[in-house]
């Protein structure tokens, strides 16, 4: 049985103690299951998974194996969808929610594939899309489990201010903003100004995000805003161990990441290699990172380090979470079997296809505009995983 909390109790208790939630990222490739166990042992209150594709953990059976593995322990645990239909958002949310405590709609992603295809930053533009999704979300999955989004400023402050108004309106938990708009480089500075501005103008909670390369700076910003949390991500990726206050990557943090590989021999080469990287970062001189960086086994990763890294390193490893009890996770056949077929126009699941729904005698002269005439033909509210009544 999976272990779940109350994110917004997280978020109160902390303020009660005059403090704030310390909270991990969502990176893509980079926020799975080990990565989130390994900073919840150094200081991180809420983790949030790396973004997901709401469409494609729908349609395919390896899509979900491959983008959500969990634990029992791994909570508070936040699934973040991109997402730009209500039926797709809805159905993805409804299969992971036995797994994790809220779910979260990127509103922030700037990458030009997300803009294209309409996710991410995109939807900044589209408010109306995003307020949809939400009540969506909102009507259908119970009050204790959060609906949150993400989101970056907008040029135009006042644009922002009102759609976190909005949003606070149609019941979403809390807001993450990322102090810098969809056309900042991360090298830029973020606008504490506006942040500032963003968070005097709601009631619910806000996660603050970006610049935090240190816990002297997760501080600063949390004394500046008084938001309610502070988000930290790439830094977390050089030293995972960053919200306990280590300036770099500590000895015993790599220790621990090659004892949760030793614990799960699923963990890939790729993934284990990667974070390494990234945590021996400022801890390897250069001539070692040339070394190190094309090392391409297990055994040469683990030489390496016991007898360049570690070969002095004798205290003992301690733990409050670890890789046991990883959760066979199942997804209801009444959600999944309804994104099997998918159009070949649109890429969507015929389900809610509206490709799919034109009745071309029913044109009443319009062109298209039998399009949708009835909404039940596109209820995607049908099913209800808490129904206790069946």
């Amino acid at each position: 049985m999976k272990n779940k909390s109350n994110i917004l109790d997280l978020f109160e208790n902390t303020r009660l103690n005059r403090t704030y939630v310390k909270v991990s990222a969502p990176m893509v490739r980079y926020s799975k299951i080990h990565f989130r166990t390994l900073v919840k042992n150094y200081g991180v209150d809420l983790t949030f998974s790396p973004m997901i594709m709401a469409d494609s953990f729908c349609q395919n059976a390896k899509a979900r194996a491959s983008e959500f593995s969990t634990t029992v322990n791994d909570s508070p645990l936040i699934v973040q969808f991109a997402a730009n239909t209500t039926g797709d958002f809805l159905d993805a949310s409804k299969l992971v929610y036995p797994y994790a405590d809220g779910i979260d709609l990127n509103c922030g992603c700037p990458q030009k594939w997300a803009m294209k295809d309409g996710y991410g930053c995109a939807l900044l533009s589209n408010t109306q899309t995003i307020y949809d999704l939400m009540k969506g979300i909102r009507n259908c999955l119970p009050n204790d489990f959060t609906v949150s989004v993400k989101i970056r400023i907008l040029k135009e402050l006042k644009r922002s201010i009102e759609m976190c108004q909005q949003l606070e309106k149609c019941g979403v938990s809390f807001i993450t903003v990322h102090g810098r708009t969809p056309q900042q480089k991360s090298s830029e500075d973020i606008d504490i100004d506006a942040l500032h501005q963003v968070c005097q103008s709601i009631k619910i909670p806000i996660v603050a995000n970006g610049g935090v390369k240190t816990l002297l700076d997760a501080d600063n910003l949390y004394g500046t805003l008084k938001c309610n949390g502070v988000m930290a991500a790439s830094a977390l990726l050089t030293n995972p161990a960053l919200f306990s206050g280590a300036n770099v990557t500590p000895l015993s943090c790599i220790k621990l990441w090659m004892l949760m590989k030793d614990k799960d021999p699923n963990i890939s080469f790729q993934c284990y290699h990667h974070h390494l990287v990234f945590m021996l970062e400022k801890v390897l001189t250069k001539q070692q990172k040339n070394i190190f960086n094309h090392l391409s086994s297990f055994e040469a990763v683990d030489d390496y380090l016991i007898s360049n890294i570690l070969n002095c390193y004798t205290s003992p490893i301690e733990f409050e979470y670890n890789l046991d009890e990883f959760i066979s996770c199942e997804y209801a056949d009444e959600i999944t079997l309804k994104h099997v077929s998918k159009c070949r126009r649109c890429g969507k699941s015929i389900h809610y296809c509206l490709c799919m729904k034109y009745d071309c005698n029913n044109t009443e002269g319009k062109y298209f505009s039998s399009y949708v005439n009835d909404i039940a033909l596109c209820d995607y509210t049908g099913f209800d995983i808490f129904d206790e009544t069946g």
